[in-house]
């Protein structure tokens, strides 16, 4: 298992790796909607949130000779379902078909008050 870190990303704020390499797959932890360059949110809502939860995720990528053309599967976090259309008006241009397999679920809450965190499945 080989971690992979970059400065464009936020750090790991915990004991994991921004993502992991094994097997010929690369591991995305879950992005929250952190700017790595304020350390805070991106400022406005869901869709603000999206954005940059999937920018940290392509960065993280891009620190393993990936793109998010290379993304097989993502699950999305929602603090609130009624968010899901705006999400998925963001989600969607990220990505080309074929799409990546993706789950999308509500949770009760998120880390630091986030609206949506994202991870993600590469191969190489």
């Amino acid at each position: 298992m080989k971690a992979i870190s970059t400065e464009k990303a936020p750090a790991a704020i915990g004991p994991y790796s921004q993502a992991v390499e094994a097997g010929g797959f690369v591991f995305a932890s879950g992005q929250l909607p952190i700017d790595p360059a304020t350390g805070a949110f991106a400022e406005g809502g869901i869709k603000e949130q999206t954005r940059q939860s999937l920018k940290n995720a392509s960065e993280i990528l891009a620190a393993a000779g990936l793109t998010m053309a290379d993304v097989v599967k993502t699950t999305v976090f929602l603090a609130d379902m009624g968010d899901f259309a705006a999400m998925n008006e963001v989600y969607s241009s990220f990505f080309n078909t074929p799409y990546p397999a993706r789950s999308a679920v509500a949770v009760k809450t998120l880390p630091k008050g986030a609206l949506v965190e994202i991870e993600c499945i590469a191969a190489r």
